[in-house]
């Protein structure tokens, strides 16, 4: 069952939702190279709430290309459109890509919150892999990542480093081992605003699905509204972006899609010249 986002009014039962978008076309670029927010007046940033026609989710780490635009990611089925039990991107639906998306600090079920920016779907692996005939089974089921290319007017309030953790310090290219040590930082509007629940550390139960997959397990786990969230390794590498809430090989444990290969799908199915991860601007500190 994917991890999915969740409605401003919907029940928990009522809140899981999936789906993806596919390949990218970039706005008009900004005109030079992002100069980041200092990370502690960020609005924007791993971490803050995106709400998609209504659905909430999470952001996991932001992205820059060639041409200085910037882009956050979150997973590739809080664009969906389709059931809870639609968990193959090669064949679930989606909302199209050019869909506006929300950045929004305090939603919750009893508030909207406030927008902090807006940005729109510019590519989402579920719609690239339908385009490109993809059949490998694991890609199919683990890759759930898009990006949202951040409105030239809100650039400036972009910081690219977890809240709490800090990082990422660079990519995760070889997986996580069982029993490492996984950070996260989720943020569903299903919480009320409790910030104390947002961290966690927790530990990993391995890599499967030929690399696709790492499932971890944290002391609370994602719920829906943290689908896309970030999660760091030992080394506050970037290691996975949150999609499942499984319950193989352990009940409440979640599902971590492999963030290096989601990233070199997006490279080569995207369209966006250059793109790549953003090092956050404060050292990964892992303090609990």
């Amino acid at each position: 069952m994917h991890v999915s986002r969740t409605r401003r009014w919907a029940s928990l039962a009522a809140a899981t939702v999936l789906t993806a978008a596919g390949v990218a076309a970039t706005t008009s670029p900004v005109e030079a190279a992002p100069t980041w927010a200092p990370a502690d007046t960020a609005t924007i940033h791993p971490g803050v709430q995106m709400y998609t026609e209504g659905a909430q989710c999470t952001a996991n780490f932001v992205h820059t290309d060639d041409a200085g635009n910037v882009y956050v990611g979150y997973a590739a089925h809080c664009a969906g459109t389709g059931e809870a039990t639609d968990t193959n991107g090669c064949e679930a639906e989606s909302l199209p890509l050019g869909t506006k998306v929300d950045f929004v600090e305090g939603g919750s079920l009893a508030s909207e919150g406030e927008v902090v920016g807006t940005g729109r779907l510019v590519y989402s692996s579920w719609l690239a892999m339908q385009k490109a005939g993809t059949t490998d089974e694991n890609a199919c089921s683990f890759n759930d990542f898009a990006l949202v290319q951040v409105d030239p007017a809100f650039v400036e309030d972009v910081n690219p480093s977890v809240p709490f953790w800090g990082g990422p310090e660079a990519i995760n290219t070889d997986g996580t081992e069982s029993g490492e040590s996984v950070y996260s930082y989720g943020n569903s509007s299903l919480r009320g605003g409790i910030e104390e629940l947002s961290p966690k550390q927790g530990s990993s139960l391995g890599t499967t699905a030929e690399g696709w997959n790492h499932a971890v397990l944290t002391l609370t786990p994602g719920i829906p509204g943290d689908s896309g969230s970030a999660f760091l390794d030992s080394e506050g590498n970037a290691v996975g972006t949150l999609s499942t809430l499984a319950v193989a090989p352990l009940t409440g444990s979640n599902g971590v899609g492999d963030y290096s290969r989601e990233l070199a799908f997006a490279q080569d199915a995207s369209g966006i010249a250059g793109l790549a991860l953003a090092p956050g601007t404060e050292p990964f500190s892992p303090m609990l």
